[in-house]
């Protein structure tokens, strides 16, 4: 087994690609074939498997997701870091905070249109810890 943690710097709301840092960790790893865990370890960020050849997939999601859960619900007390805050926990379980993916050839096995991201729920730009574990 191998573990592995490392920090994503956002940008604020949106998605950031962070396949090429959990692909590192499985080669770092050493694996030929077993499955690679990610964890989120925040409340108000996600994880996603998703389209990496068009960007409008993701900003099409966003969208949707600003219907879904928009910012500024009267519905919702927790309000204690902005309009945001309580959408960002909402947005967080509606989708992951962690991915199993399978190793196959000591690289994740994903579709050819598939990528690994950390989707930010929150307007600010936040550091956000992913671990990677690996196993045989």
């Amino acid at each position: 087994m191998h573990q592995s943690k490392f920090t994503v710097r956002t940008s604020g709301r949106g998605t950031t690609d962070i396949t090429t840092q959990v692909q590192d960790v499985v080669r770092e790893a050493g694996v030929e074939q077993g499955i690679c865990h990610v964890f989120n370890h925040h409340t108000s960020a996600s994880l996603m498997l998703c389209e990496n050849a068009d960007a409008t997939v993701r900003r099409d999601l966003e969208a949707w997701m600003q219907r879904a859960v928009p910012d500024g619900d009267p519905l919702f007390e927790h309000t204690a870091e902005g309009p945001d805050d309580m959408p960002a926990h909402v947005r967080t379980l509606l989708t992951h905070s962690s991915l199993s993916i399978p190793v196959t050839a000591g690289r994740c096995s994903l579709g050819t249109w598939q990528g690994i991201y950390l989707w930010e729920h929150r307007h600010a730009p936040h550091t956000r810890s992913i671990t990677v574990t690996v196993q045989a």
